[in-house]
């Protein structure tokens, strides 16, 4: 007898977002400092990450923000600057963010937009980088990167994105690469691909696969959180990297609520929202309330969370896990040392020959950047030297040799952060109180102002 099940009408699930859609607010005129983003919309998981995804992929800076979901119903207001600190003023751009929060939920397309870095954003779902998306994993080493673009280079394939991550020994990789005579994806030649994939697999000694082509920046960076975690990289790290970790993560149980409470203190840089956002998604963990909060170099964020189950966490594994977790995201993306920025015109085996040079001069690269725009190369490196010893200028001189003399190369120190906290550097109870309760206190106020506040926004 054939099993039988019941009728599901898939327009069922998005029924109360059509009922109720999103509504969005840009105000300017609240605070003297930032622009305000108030949102609220029918709850659902993800959709906390799907707003900061958002926002960060326009460069926008996010300084505050509130949060509330309980009672199925989400609303936030995030406190934005552009990367210069300015207000969000231009229309163009006050237009796409109403438009693209709602655009999933049938308002329609927003178009694209330029960020105040220059970048180039589209609303649309289709992937603004073209050619095949490959995925590399393995263990991290001197002059990896070098090795990867050489083999590419050696295969013909004209690399248009590349983001590439380290952190405890571990390496993610996302490139986007093309052929390099016609520009069509190598993903329609099988038996290319297959040669691609091993001859990479070979060199990293771990894993090459064909990936799905990401829509935006933060998509991609969501992917190498997932694809870092895979490689266990939350897991040791040795005395040296522990001594230097900078994010203080701790997990309690608010009783009376039902509520696991999730606090981190680190030092607060772009994207590290988004960072712990997407550690606590993957996790399957469902944010309730949040308030985050940062004061010159430093950050708090508090959030209230519970399982997917609906039950806060109950062992103590489990909280030392999401700690774990929570800190490896936030510290992927710090680096040591100098940050070089290469603005070139592009070509064939550039970056092959630039990762060959640092290379040869004992620099490694532990993150880079690497996009391709009308033509030019826009490369960011992420460089030291395993002896920490300081990068001289004959280096630097062989690099500018090797891109050339009309390439544009910036050399930026990283600031190193702030040295961690222990057990004799923590502030006195007394202040490690006020601190907490002051931050609650500034939470829950704005939580009570919220449903009076949003009744004015308009769709």
């Amino acid at each position: 007898m054939e099993r039988t099940y019941p009728y599901f009408d898939p327009e069922f699930e998005s029924l109360i977002e059509r009922i109720h859609p999103p509504r969005v607010c840009i105000d300017n005129d609240t605070c003297e400092g930032c622009t305000l983003v108030k949102v609220d919309s029918a709850n659902k998981h993800g959709i906390l990450l799907e707003m900061v995804q958002v926002l960060t992929d326009l460069d926008l800076l996010i300084s505050k923000s509130y949060i509330s979901s309980d009672g199925g119903w989400f609303m936030d207001v995030f406190h934005v600057t552009d990367q210069l600190g300015n207000k969000i003023t231009d229309e163009r751009l006050i237009h796409y963010i109403e438009q693209v929060l709602c655009a999933r939920r049938g308002s329609g397309g927003a178009g694209e937009v330029k960020t105040c870095l220059g970048r180039i954003v589209s609303a649309e779902s289709a992937p603004t980088d073209h050619g095949t998306a490959l995925e590399l994993t393995g263990p991290g080493r001197l002059g990896l990167l070098s090795e990867i673009s050489a083999v590419l280079a050696d295969l013909s394939c004209n690399v248009s994105s590349m983001q590439f991550w380290t952190h405890n020994g571990r390496m993610a990789c996302i490139v986007h690469v093309a052929d390099g005579d016609t520009g069509a994806p190598i993903e329609d030649d099988p038996e290319r691909l297959a040669c691609v994939r091993e001859q990479l697999a070979s060199v990293l000694g771990g894993t090459c696969t064909c990936g799905d082509r990401q829509g935006g920046l933060s998509r991609v960076e969501r992917r190498l959180h997932q694809m870092m975690v895979a490689e266990r990289d939350f897991e040791g790290g040795g005395e040296r990297e522990v001594g230097r970790n900078r994010a203080s993560v701790s997990v309690e149980r608010c009783g009376e609520k039902g509520y696991s409470v999730v606090s981190v203190q680190s030092r607060d840089r772009p994207k590290l929202l988004l960072d712990t956002v997407c550690a606590l998604t993957d996790m399957q963990y469902v944010v309730f309330h949040a308030a985050i909060s940062s004061s010159g170099s430093q950050a708090v964020q508090e959030y209230y969370i519970r399982r997917t189950d609906g039950c806060p966490l109950d062992s103590e594994a489990e909280k030392q896990g999401v700690m774990k977790c929570i800190e490896a995201a936030i510290e992927r993306r710090v680096s040591h040392g100098l940050r070089l920025d290469i603005r070139t015109v592009n070509r064939p085996g550039l970056l092959s020959a630039i990762t060959r040079v640092l290379r040869e001069n004992g620099l490694s690269v532990v993150r880079a950047d690497v996009a391709t725009r009308g033509g030019r190369a826009l490369n960011s490196f992420y460089v030291c030297r395993a002896d920490e010893a300081a990068i001289d200028a004959k280096t630097l001189d062989a690099i500018r040799q090797e891109i050339g003399p009309q390439a544009v190369l910036e050399v930026r120190r990283v600031p190193d952060s702030a040295r961690p906290a222990t057990a004799t550097a923590k502030a006195p109870p007394e202040e490690k109180h006020a601190a907490k309760f002051s931050l609650g206190s500034l939470f829950w106020s704005h939580i009570e102002r919220l449903s009076g506040n949003f009744g004015s926004i308009r769709s």
